[in-house]
């Protein structure tokens, strides 16, 4: 093979909670993990404030300031962490074929997809102003911090639904804001959050602003699809529940994925359609999307690539 190529072990593709997670433990057995951070080293948890929900900070924690502990964790154990993205990769074969952003090619033995899932928004300028100080797209992250108060969900999918009933236990008051005149979800959806008092369903209404001062947002200005007509509702949350997108367009026809691009994994392992290639966090959970569950798959994908790893090795000392 042309010398052009690095060897690399074991390779992490992506940062966050899981990928973080992988090289911490992929290091200490030493597998001498490398990670390419990408985009957004640290992922989804750099744009959020405060995380309460995460084991081991009892009185909460910044996104950036755990994301930044967690890299160092991993580079204690000595984790080679890199700036840039991973531009293609061929899994067709061991060692697997790859090459990063600033023309550098790597051959890998075994490769751990950590690449995670981005929340769609709606594209507002407001709502990019107000993410992290009133604007959220996960209800479970960040509920917590609106009891009582009034919040505002946009969308009509099963996601809107399961949001807004969650933040109605917690919450004084759920507008659930959808463009259409019906949900999207599923009948059994409906049915929960038309049975739920405290969620009021505005029908026909997409939003035109999020407003807010300094303090954060305190209402949202909204318009009649149909009228042209506006209206503005006092809240203090604004969650968008229109979906995520797995960030696994660069894994396409390489590894199988479901029907809306997430990787699918051996249930209750990392194992992909690939032997040798693991995915961890939120590329390949569509259901929990929590940082503690994305470094718990983290976790086993490194524990199932060193036992891989071992069983070549066995493998091939039997074969010599």
């Amino acid at each position: 093979m042309s010398e052009e190529f690095e060897k690399v072990n074991c390779l992490i593709i992506g940062s966050g909670p899981a990928g973080y997670t992988a090289a911490i433990y992929a290091a200490r057995a030493d597998l001498q993990p490398v990670i390419y951070q990408g985009l957004q080293p640290g992922g989804q948890l750099t744009i959020t404030t405060d995380v309460d929900n995460y084991p081991g900070y009892p009185d909460g924690v910044k996104g950036p300031e755990m994301m930044e502990d967690l890299k160092k964790q991993a580079e204690r154990f000595g984790t080679d962490t890199r700036w840039g993205i991973i531009t293609s990769v061929d899994f067709s074969e061991r060692p697997f074929k790859v090459e990063a952003d600033d023309g550098k090619k790597m051959e890998a033995n075994i490769v751990i997809l950590a690449t995670g899932a981005s929340a769609k928004w709606l594209g507002l300028e407001s709502e990019k102003e107000f993410n992290g100080r009133g604007v959220s797209a996960c209800a479970t992250c960040d509920g917590f911090f609106y009891k009582g108060k009034d919040v505002v969900v946009v969308g009509g999918g099963d996601t809107a639904a399961e949001e807004a009933t969650y933040l109605a236990k917690l919450c004084n008051k759920v507008y659930l804001v959808h463009r259409r005149d019906e949900l999207r979800a599923s009948k059994a959806m409906q049915k929960r959050v038309f049975n739920t008092k405290n969620i009021e369903t505005v029908w026909n209404h997409v939003t035109e602003e999020i407003l807010g001062d300094f303090k954060g947002v305190n209402g949202v200005r909204l318009k009649n699809t149909q009228t042209g007509e506006e209206k503005i509702i006092n809240a203090e949350g604004f969650f968008v529940a229109i979906g995520h997108k797995p960030n696994s367009d660069i894994f396409k026809g390489q590894v199988e994925m479901d029907d809306k691009g997430y990787v699918k994994t051996v249930p209750g392992t990392t194992k992909t359609s690939v032997e040798g290639v693991f995915a961890a966090g939120d590329i390949q959970d569509s259901v929990y999307r929590q940082a503690v569950t994305a470094a718990g798959t983290g976790c086993m994908a490194a524990i199932e690539a060193e036992r891989f790893l071992s069983a070549q090795e066995v493998e091939s000392s039997v074969s010599v």
